[in-house]
Formats: structure tokens, C-alpha cells, sequence
């Protein structure tokens, strides 16, 4: 089993005793994952900024944010914030496993991961709340909402291709298939 594989990981029924399997995304993350891509796809690329479809899928997404972040402490062991803390110490050991080229399998989310994860939750929380403050009465013509809503907006996009950058270069890295298993819930692994 690779370094830093839980014990619970059980073997593949494939026939390859060497394969390994663990279900790690629930369904509900894996829902949120892709709802929220495809909304905020839609919203940064499709939608017109001034109609009232844009409106309703930013609140769509509000709410899916809002349930995602209840779901981070009531849902099953890898959904839960406290299964990846932020923590700075992690990181400098996942950076040096990727320069030493040591293999160390993380069930849940890496730590860097866990950091883009969360920047990436504040900052659909800008967007969604700067969006909705420019419909209010209070700030309609202020300019400061909308630039920090622009702002937000071309961080999540930077932040995006940060993270299928990530993901691509860990799968290969770690040959774990992370895109597969955020659609299928499993990731295997020898």
C-alpha cells in the first residue's frame, strides 16, 4: 500500500491484489463539485451579467454553497472540514513530495488541495455576496460591489486553472485517476 494510505482502504475486486479501493465522495460532493462548476461556467460565460437568469443561478449557487459548508460538518468523514484542516506544515510536505518524487497517497483531500478548496469557497462567497449587493436599493449605481464582484470572478477563474492544473499533474504524479474519482465517488490506487 503507498505511503500515507489509510488502513481502511480495502483491495479491488479486479483480481489485482496489488489494486486498491476506498470510497471517498459522497454523492452530495460529488453533485455540489460539478453543479458548481457548470453554474459558475455558466454564469462567468454564458449568461448576459445583466439578466435575471444570471441573478437566479448566482443565488442557486449561494445555496449551494451554503449547503456545501453545512455539509463540511455534518456529512460523512472526508466531506468534513475536520478531515483537512489548513495546515501550513502538511503543505511544505506534499511540496516536498512533489519535488523529492516520494508517492504519498491521500484518501481524502491533499493539503494543498484543502487550501484551494477553501479559497475557492471565500471566494464564490465574494462573488455571490457582491453580486447580490449590487440589486440592493443601498449600493445600486455604487461602484466598489461590482469591481470586487469582477475581481472575485477573475480570481475564481486563475484559482480554476490552478486546480485542473493540480489535479491533472497529482493524478499523473500519483496515478490515482482524481477526476474519475470525483465522478464515481472511489479512488483506486496501488
Amino acid at each position: 500500500m503507498a505511503r500515507g494510505a489509510r488502513d481502511t482502504a480495502r483491495p479491488f475486486p479486479s483480481g489485482d491484489n496489488d489494486m486498491t479501493i476506498e470510497k471517498v465522495w459522497d454523492p452530495f460532493i460529488r453533485v455540489f463539485h460539478w453543479s458548481l462548476l457548470i453554474l459558475m461556467s455558466a454564469n462567468a460565460f454564458v449568461l448576459d451579467d445583466e439578466s435575471k437568469f444570471h441573478r437566479w443561478v448566482g443565488y442557486t449557487i449561494a445555496g449551494l454553497l451554503a449547503a456545501r459548508i453545512i455539509w463540511g460538518f455534518v456529512g460523512p468523514r472526508y466531506a468534513r472540514f475536520s478531515s483537512f484542516p489548513p495546515s501550513a506544515r502538511a503543505c511544505v510536505e506534499q511540496l516536498t513530495d512533489l519535488v523529492s518524487g516520494r508517492r504519498t497517497i491521500h484518501l481524502g483531500h491533499t493539503p494543498l488541495g484543502a487550501l484551494m478548496i477553501y479559497n475557492l469557497f471565500l471566494s464564490v462567497a465574494v462573488i455571490c455576496l457582491s453580486g447580490y449587493l449590487m440589486t440592493t436599493d443601498m449600493f445600486w449605481g455604487v461602484e466598489w460591489p461590482e469591481e470586487v464582484h469582477e475581481a472575485a470572478v477573475t480570481w475564481v477563474k486563475i484559482s480554476v486553472v490552478l486546480h485542473v492544473a493540480a489535479v491533472v499533474i497529482e493524478s499523473m504524479r500519483t496515478k490515482v485517476n482524481l477526476p474519475r474519482a470525483m465522478v464515481t465517488g472511489y479512488k483506486k490506487f496501488r
